[in-house]
């Protein structure tokens, strides 16, 4: 992974200092200053660099990536938060990255994460996830239909001690048959198979706490399941209906095939949901099971035999019992070996889902890299 970061010299502009700031301007809310008695804006203890984060995936945005910067400070500038907008290139095709890197010179608010080719939505939310430095963190699309407006008001139930507020588009504006008809379809589904009851899990705006995002690893098409995953860890979830407008530019990159998908990561998540800390469960119990009919079947072919003399040679029940009971020892093996690879899942969990080029803050001097990128970084210094 190679990520180099770039940030200009600080200006009259650039955001200085909280402690700092509070103490030269007296005018700051009350609740600004109280980070003094160990209280900042969000309820959370000082000493993160930042209140808010906002991830904004982006994949062949040219079109609409300028209008949502302008949207997104419009809305957060009048909270008096200190943000940041990470920014993920999903290796567009279009002129996505040179718009970013460009704001970027003079925007101190942007980062921008590039990776090296199209990894999906997924990794690219993985990847914000990572480079946001914030309290909280928000999730919101690049194509203008979710509202930044909403933002500041779902702010409020993490305020309230929530650990996650969803957005649910009650009012959506997209086709029927395309779009809204599938996302129907797909929410009850996974209602119904995870036990997490929401109306919308295909609302990419979210609000969570840093330490909910941080402790999720993101692989596959599992950024629709993020709630899912986030129950996991025992949070607290709450839906809250958000705004949500038509599309002014360009085409959906989600049709009704992706229900399909929908369905086969519903079943791995319904797995990883239930078994994956005890695998041997699932397949011992399948394999104890067949191995108990195969013994059955065995035991009654033996006293057929033993009792009436009954030839078995041409009995394919025998090859039944046979079968059931080698494939009962086989499941029972398998659940064995996929408990050993669930310890070293849980040890080793280091994997990337993504892999970045490039991460640009405010244009001028490169101050670091990932651990993992550093000798890459190096060679390029």
């Amino acid at each position: 992974m190679t990520a180099i970061l770039w940030r200009s010299a600080p200006t009259p502009s650039c955001r200085k200092p909280r402690a700092k700031a509070a103490a030269k301007d007296p005018a700051r809310p009350a609740e600004r200053r109280s980070r003094g008695a160990g209280i900042d804006v969000l309820g959370h203890p000082p000493g993160a660099a930042l209140d808010l984060s906002v991830v904004i995936p982006c994949y062949n945005e040219e079109e609409s990536i300028e209008r949502l910067l302008d949207e997104v400070h419009g809305a957060l500038r009048p909270t008096g938060l200190d943000y940041e907008i990470v920014l993920v290139d999903d290796g567009s095709r279009d002129r996505t990255f040179p718009i970013l890197a460009e704001h970027a010179k003079t925007d101190h608010a942007l980062t921008v994460v590039t990776f090296r080719r199209n990894f999906g939505q997924t990794a690219a939310m993985q990847a914000g996830f990572d480079h946001a430095r914030g309290d909280v963190i928000a999730t919101i699309d690049a194509d203008l239909q979710n509202d930044p407006r909403d933002i500041p008001r779902m702010l409020e139930y993490i305020r309230q001690d929530y650990d996650m507020v969803a957005g649910w588009r009650a009012d959506r504006k997209d086709t029927f048959i395309n779009r809204r008809l599938p996302s129907i379809l797909a929410n009850w589904l996974i209602s119904r198979i995870t036990g997490v009851r929401l109306h919308d899990y295909g609302c990419t705006l979210k609000v969570m706490k840093a330490e909910v995002a941080k402790e999720m690893r993101l692989y596959g098409e599992m950024h629709r399941f993020i709630p899912v995953v986030a129950s996991w860890m025992g949070v607290r979830i709450i839906e809250v209906k958000v705004n949500h407008r038509a599309r002014l530019f360009g085409t959906s990159k989600y049709g009704i095939g992706r229900t399909v998908r929908v369905v086969l990561d519903l079943m791995t998540v319904r797995f990883i949901q239930s078994y994956l800390a005890r695998p041997m469960q699932i397949f011992g119990l399948a394999g104890m099971v067949c191995f108990f009919f195969g013994g059955i079947i065995s035991l009654y072919l033996a006293f057929q035999k033993l009792a009436h003399g009954a030839p078995l040679s041409d009995r394919p029940l025998l090859l039944l019992g046979v079968l059931l009971i080698m494939v009962g020892i086989q499941l029972a093996s398998i659940g064995l070996v996929a408990d050993v690879l669930t310890r070293t899942y849980f040890e080793s969990q280091k994997k990337p889902s993504y892999y970045v080029r490039k991460v640009v803050r405010s244009a001028g001097t490169i101050l670091g890299a990932s651990p993992s990128a550093l000798p890459i970084a190096e060679q390029l210094q």
